[in-house]
């Protein structure tokens, strides 16, 4: 069988989807993923895909195309000459996946699936609802499951990742632990202030640390560094950063990609979530982690880019002092 599994939106999404992927590619010869931009890194870097296809679909990020632009026809005809058996689509518990299965059946896909809330007329020939309260990487393999794709023998269900390169000739030898400042989104994000103050306090407590971000947040990382921290802004492509945070005793990240992939790595993670989006559904999943920020804070559940409450106070109450204690707190519960 030849599978197609689809999920459009961000990086970190697309890691969560890891599990269900193994799960597809147990049962498939040949396991294609189609995949917005922001998310075709972290496809290349799951196990069990084989080919990774990208699309920005206009109904998905901050900064959708029109749908001209979007090109939909070329798409169906990539998928239609791809001739794929099945495809399961997965979406966010606040997503239809609808837009979607309607191009696959226009390109003859003959099995679709995915978790549906809305009907889904002649859509969908599986069609799942989720569990209430069910982590989106648990939805995800739950809804592969649906369409039969059950996880092979000793899967443990967690995120995986391909094994990462070496990286100590980035962050130099011994122990050390990662801050992460940047989210994609401001209203996930603590402060700069608050990152400077905690990476000074954990290098106070004999840590040593290092601070990553991608190629646009190389003025943040270097602020929030000063001249106490490794600086690796701009310095790591994905595979790379796995490398960096594999290695990290404890990655400090808001709830944004490099919290899941630390998690693919296996490296515990005290994450600065904001409520916006619930914890039950989003925190980092199947390592040690610590949830920090008021999760009932009347930003709760808003999805808000910015938030909409005056000082940010979901995050910007947690102190440096928090985030040194949840760092301890893991550290000891790893001897």
């Amino acid at each position: 069988m030849k599978s197609l599994v689809v999920r459009l939106d961000s990086f970190g999404d697309v890691l969560l989807a890891g599990p269900a992927v193994r799960a597809v590619a147990a049962h498939s010869s040949h396991v294609g993923m189609l995949c917005g931009p922001l998310g075709e890194p972290a496809a290349r870097l799951l196990p069990g895909v084989d080919d990774v296809g990208v699309w920005a679909a206009p109904w998905e990020g901050f900064d959708p195309p029109s749908v001209p632009d979007a090109d939909v026809e070329g798409l169906i005809r990539r998928l239609r000459e791809a001739a794929f058996d099945a495809a399961l689509i997965l979406t966010s518990y606040h997503q239809s996946p609808l837009p979607t299965a309607l191009l696959l059946r226009l390109a003859g896909v003959p099995l679709i699936g995915a978790d549906s809330t809305d009907h889904p007329g002649r859509l969908l020939d599986v069609r799942h609802r989720r569990l209430a309260g069910r982590h989106e990487a648990e939805a995800a393999l739950d809804t592969a499951a649906a369409m039969g794709f059950l996880p092979p023998p000793g899967d443990t269900g967690r995120l995986r990742v391909v094994p990462p390169p070496d990286t100590v000739a980035l962050t130099g030898n011994g122990p050390y632990v990662v801050l992460h400042p940047g989210t994609s989104a401001p209203a996930r994000a603590w402060s700069p202030g608050r990152c400077a103050e905690a990476v000074e306090l954990l290098a106070d407590e004999g840590h040593r640390v290092v601070v990553t971000g991608g190629p646009c947040e190389s003025g943040l990382t270097r602020r929030v560094s000063g001249g106490t921290a490794v600086d690796l802004g701009g310095r790591t492509d994905p595979r790379t950063l796995a490398g960096v945070l594999r290695t990290a005793d404890v990655v400090v990240s808001g709830n944004t990609g490099p919290a899941h992939l630390a998690a693919a790595v296996g490296t515990p993670v005290v994450s600065l979530f904001a409520p916006v989006v619930p914890a039950e559904r989003w925190a980092p999943y199947g390592v040690p982690s610590v949830v920090l920020g008021d999760q009932r804070a009347p930003c709760a559940d808003t999805r808000a880019l910015r938030c909409p409450v005056p000082g940010h106070p979901c995050l910007d109450e947690v102190t440096a002092k928090d985030v040194v204690g949840a760092v301890r707190t893991l550290l000891e519960e790893s001897t």
